[in-house]
């Protein structure tokens, strides 16, 4: 019995250690970081009779202004369109006209108009 807990106790303690020493955890995951396929400017957007209502789109470029509530005008060297940003999405991030950001999310088309249903805003240097 003396045997059994002795040995019990040390493969819980070497298991441990190695969970311990070789555990990332959620904050140092990574991912793709290269181009990714679907829209990249503003003209692709505007131009998107080619591509279907929530077509994923990456922008990178300046959000100009707000247009009161959730929308913004955001543009970059092709152009410039309305995005929507949801409150939840800046993740507390500060955005001036002078900030370069890189903004995700999809085609959102209507029968008037174009733009952009922005999930994620990403700071760039």
């Amino acid at each position: 019995m003396k045997k059994t807990l002795i040995l019990a106790t040390l493969t819980l303690t070497a298991s441990s250690l190695a969970f311990a020493s070789g555990f990332k955890g959620p904050q140092n995951s990574g991912g793709f970081q290269g181009p990714s396929q679907g829209v990249s400017t503003v003209k692709e957007v505007r131009d998107s009779g080619m591509f279907s209502d929530e077509n994923p789109v990456t922008l990178v470029g300046h959000i100009k202004g707000s247009l009161g509530g959730e929308k913004y005008t955001f543009v970059d060297e092709t152009g410039e369109i309305v995005v929507e940003i949801d409150h939840d999405k800046w993740l507390g991030q500060n955005v001036t006209p002078e900030t370069k950001v890189q903004l995700s999310g999809e085609i959102d088309k209507d029968l008037t108009d174009t733009r952009v249903d922005v999930d994620m805003v990403k700071l760039l240097p």
